[in-house]
C-alpha cells in the first residue's frame, strides 16, 4: 500500500516602552509573495536549553535539541502538519505489507550527504541498525521495537522488517530521531557524537559551531535540493545561517525578542503570550499531537481500580475552568485521550461532563461517606489519593491546585507529589502513586499503546482485555482509514472505562519578529525544517 550567549540582556523598562508604543499586528501585514523572498542573513533563535546532544537519535534536552537537529538531517518521509498525511522526502515512494511487518522504501537518486557521499539503501539500513544497537542511548528506541532487519533490495530500494506489527512505523520515519545519517557518522562510536562534529546528514544546514550552554551555529548547504513539497522550497535554504542561542529564562527570551536582540524565541510560556501579542509580534503556535494532559490512574491501587470512583473524579473536574485559569485560549480543552492534531483522533467529549452533584452521588453509592473534615471515608480508610506530577511545565502547578480544590469539594483528598522528570519516573516505576498528571507528545495514535498497553511500560496497570485487543489491532492495521476506526474504538473504550480524564491539550508556541517568515511547526508541533525560512530586510 503506497503513500502510506552571546549574552542576551533584556530590560523590562524597554519592553514596557515598546509595548506602549505599539506595533502593527501580525494579521495586518500583507502576505509576502514568492518574488519578495529575501536571500541570506542569519536567523537568531533563542532556546531555553543547551541541546546536550547533536546526535539526531541521541538523548538530548527535548524540543530544544530537536529544533537544532531537525536542520541537520532529513527523514525518509515528511508528515504534513496540515493533513497529518505522509509525503515523500528522502523516499519517493513507500508501501507496507498487509500486517504492517514489512515496509518498502524507494529512495530518491539525487540526494547526497554533506560530505558528498550519495544516499543509498545501505544508509537507511545502517541508520536503523545503529539505533537498535544503541538501545537506551537512543531516543528512537521506542520507534523500532520489534525491529528484525533491513534488507537492501536494489540500488535505491530498502525493506524494513519487524517481528511484530508496527503500523506506526511510517509516521515514525518522519521524526528527527529516525533521520538518516551517513556512513562516517555511523563509524563514530555512538557515545562520541554528542558535540555534532561527527554528525553528517543530508539536511539543508551543517554544523558550523557548537559552544555548550552558549550557542549552536548552523550554516547553509548550497547544494541542497530535496526539501519536502509542503514546505514550498525544494532548493537551498534562503538563510545563510541559523544561530541557536541558549537563553534559559523564559521572561528574558521574551524581552530579547521585543527589544530586537533575537529573531525567534522558543518555549513561550502562556503568561508571556499576551505581552508578545500586545507588542505586535507574531506568535507561531500549534497544538501538540499525542496523549493529552489529564488525570491518569494507577489501577493497581484498590481505590481507583473502582470504576465508580474514576467516574466520580471525572465528573468533579471542570477542564474548561482549569484551562482558563492556568493557561489561555491557545490551549484547547481536551476532548479525548488523544489531542485533536493527532492522526486518528476521535472526539469523546460526550462521555465527560462537569457535574459535582453527580460525582457526590457516585461516591455515596460506592459507600464513601463524608467525614467530619469533609473528606470521605469507607471502612476506616480515607479517600486520600497521591497524585504524581512533573514540574517542567510552569502552569502544571496552577492546574493541579485547582483540580485539588475541585476534588476536595466532593470529598476527595489529593496530595500533590511533584518533582523533576527523574523523580516522576521513579514514582511510576515503583507504582507509588494513585493518580498522575502527564502527557506524551507524538504525531501518531499509537501513543495510546505506549501509554496504556500492558505489553508496554504497563505503569498504569490496566486490566482491560477489550482495550488491549484494540491497541494491538491498530498496531497491526496497515490501512490508515481502517486503523483510524480502530483508534476511535480505543478512545471510546478509554472514555467509557475512564482510564483517563482528559483536561487540556499542550500547545507549542514560538514568538517571531515581523520580518521573519517561513518559520513553522511540524506535525509533531516541534520546529520544522527551516529550508523555507527567510528574513525581510529591516
Amino acid at each position: 500500500m503506497s503513500i502510506l550567549r552571546p549574552t542576551v540582556i533584556a530590560a523590562s523598562a524597554a519592553v514596557t516602552a515598546l509595548i506602549l508604543a505599539g506595533c502593527a499586528g501580525a494579521d495586518e501585514a500583507a502576505a509576502p509573495t514568492a518574488d519578495a523572498v529575501t536571500e541570506g542573513g542569519d536567523l537568531v533563535f533563542a532556546i531555553g536549553n543547551d541541546p546536550i546532544s547533536l546526535n539526531p537519535s541521541g538523548v538530548g534536552s527535548g524540543n530544544d535539541t530537536l529544533y537544532v537537529t531537525r536542520q541537520l538531517v532529513d527523514s525518509l518521509l515528511y508528515q504534513d502538519p496540515a493533513t497529518g498525511g505522509l509525503e515523500p522526502w528522502l523516499a519517493a515512494d513507500w508501501s507496507s505489507n498487509d500486517d504492517a511487518t514489512v515496509f518498502t522504501f524507494d529512495l530518491r537518486d539525487d540526494v547526497t550527504f554533506s560530505d558528498g557521499t550519495p544516499l543509498t539503501p545501505e544508509d537507511v539500513k545502517g541508520t536503523l541498525d545503529d539505533i537498535v544497537a544503541a538501545g537506551a542511548q537512543s531516543q528512537a528506541a521506542s520507534f523500532v521495537i520489534g525491529y528484525q532487519e533491513s534488507v537492501v533490495v536494489d540500488e535505491d530500494t530498502v525493506e524494513v522488517h519487524f517481528a511484530s506489527p508496527n503500523a506506526a512505523f511510517p509516521n515514525s520515519t518522519a521524526t528527527v530521531a529516525l533521520g538518516i545519517v551517513a556512513a562516517s557518522t555511523r563509524a563514530t562510536p555512538y557515545a562520541e557524537r554528542a558535540d555534532g562534529k561527527a554528525v553528517v546528514g543530508s539536511g539543508p544546514f551543517t554544523l558550523g559551531e557548537y559552544q555548550k550552554d552558549v550557542q549552536t551555529v548552523l550554516e547553509r548547504r548550497d547544494d541542497y535540493a530535496w526539501g519536502p513539497a509542503p514546505l514550498g522550497n525544494d532548493g537551498a535554504a534562503h538563510l545563510d545561517s541559523v544561530t541557536f542561542q541558549v537563553v534559559p529564562e523564559a521572561g528574558v527570551r521574551t524581552g530579547s525578542l521585543i527589544s530586537g536582540q533575537v529573531d525567534v524565541i522558543g518555549g513561550v510560556q502562556p503568561i508571556d503570550t499576551q505581552v508578545i501579542e500586545d507588542a505586535g509580534f507574531p506568535l507561531v503556535h500549534r497544538g501538540n499531537p499525542g496523549a493529552t494532559f489529564g488525570i491518569y490512574f494507577n489501577e493497581a491501587r484498590p481505590i481507583v481500580a473502582d470504576l465508580a470512583v474514576r467516574k466520580a473524579i471525572a465528573a468533579a473536574i471542570d477542564p474548561e475552568l482549569v484551562r482558563d485559569t492556568a493557561l489561555n485560549d491557545l490551549f484547547a480543552v481536551a476532548t479525548s485521550s488523544l489531542a485533536a492534531t493527532t492522526p486518528g483522533y476521535a472526539d469523546q467529549s460526550d462521555a465527560f461532563a462537569y457535574d459535582p452533584d453527580e460525582a457526590a452521588d457516585l461516591l455515596d453509592d460506592a459507600g464513601w461517606t463524608v467525614g467530619d473534615d469533609g473528606i470521605r471515608q469507607k471502612d476506616g480508610q480515607r479517600l486520600s489519593l497521591d497524585l504524581a506530577w512533573i514540574t517542567n511545565f510552569g502552569p502544571n502547578q496552577t492546574s493541579l491546585e485547582l483540580i485539588q480544590q475541585q476534588l476536595k469539594e466532593v470529598g476527595v483528598e489529593v496530595n500533590l507529589v511533584g518533582g523533576a522528570v527523574p523523580e516522576f519516573l521513579k514514582l511510576q516505576e515503583a507504582g507509588d502513586f494513585d493518580l498522575s498528571w502527564q502527557n506524551l507528545s507524538r504525531a501518531d495514535g499509537d501513543v495510546l499503546r505506549t501509554s496504556y498497553s500492558v505489553a508496554a511500560t504497563n505503569r498504569l496497570h490496566l486490566d482491560d482485555p477489550e482495550l488491549e485487543e484494540l491497541l494491538q489491532e491498530q498496531a497491526a492495521t496497515a490501512d490508515p482509514a481502517a486503523r483510524d476506526e480502530v483508534l476511535a474504538d480505543a478512545q471510546a473504550r478509554l472514555a467509557e472505562q475512564v482510564h483517563q480524564v482528559p483536561v487540556h491539550e499542550l500547545t507549542s508556541i514560538l514568538g517571531t519578529q515581523e520580518t521573519v517568515h517561513g518559520v513553522s511547526l511540524g506535525a509533531d508541533s516541534r520546529l520544522d525544517s527551516l529550508v523555507a525560512a527567510w528574513k525581510a530586510a529591516g
